[in-house]
């Protein structure tokens, strides 16, 4: 999938540079995909001539957008302790099963996701770690199409902001609201995945980190990076006449 892929770089200067990551790929090799052998960080890295790169945060491999890596080490340091103080603000765009309330925060602490390979040494007895969402519902859609035991099915459009960066946070702060994100195969409704499978040929999960906002280590500058969706998330977006503006 990703042979002879060039990633779009949306945002690049001496310090930084910024990428809008397609869905399907990590960020970096992990033993929770060893079988993997294509990541954004060495693809990057390829494409900037052997330049190394070093991620600042990262994103889910089934969600896309902005990605933002560091071209040395101490600007790294300076990024993510952005990040750990929560002074940037990130926005995602995602697709939601349901009518949506117009506006919210979703307060709800979240147990830390371990992974049986690479978090085999960690404690399984932590407290739950807070976790906050904002949310905004943008655009709502009824459609005359049979889901389960309903004759219709309704879909949201929404901005999420997280506060927090715990595993999978989006995804599982909608499923306990009860509002599961279209595509996730984790946290889904597996008949909407299906649905969506069949009717529009959609197979991801419909979540992207749409923009970005830091300060730039040494300017201070107040900087947003913005990606713009995919084919596939943009065909959903006109199948359902859903618009940003």
């Amino acid at each position: 999938m990703f042979k002879d892929y060039e990633l779009e770089i949306v945002y690049q200067d001496e310090y930084l540079v910024v990428i809008n990551k397609p869905t399907g790929l990590l960020v970096h090799k992990s033993m929770i995909d060893k079988d993997e052998i294509y990541f954004a960080m060495k693809m990057l890295r390829d494409q900037l001539d052997g330049q190394w790169v070093y991620p600042v945060h990262r994103l889910d491999k089934p969600t896309s957008g902005v990605l933002l890596f560091a071209l040395d080490s101490h600007t790294a340091k300076l990024m993510c302790e952005q990040f750990a103080s929560h002074t940037m603000q990130k926005t995602y765009i995602a697709i939601a099963r349901g009518y949506v309330a117009e506006s919210g925060t979703i307060d709800y602490a979240l147990k830390e996701k371990l992974d049986k390979i690479s978090d085999k040494d960690s404690s399984k007895f932590k407290e739950p770690q807070e976790a906050v969402t904002d949310f905004r519902c943008l655009c709502q859609v009824e459609l005359n199409a049979k889901v389960g035991i309903y004759d219709t099915v309704r879909y949201s459009l929404v901005e999420l902001k997280p506060y927090t960066g715990r595993k999978h946070q989006l995804r599982r702060h909608m499923k306990h609201i009860n509002h599961h994100l279209l595509g996730d195969t984790k946290y889904g409704r597996g008949e909407h995945n299906k649905f969506i499978r069949k009717e529009y040929g959609m197979n991801r999960l419909l979540l992207h980190a749409s923009e970005l906002t830091v300060k730039h280590p040494y300017s201070q500058e107040r900087l947003t990076f913005k990606a713009p969706f995919d084919e596939v998330f943009t065909l959903i977006l006109k199948e359902f006449n859903f618009s940003l503006n």
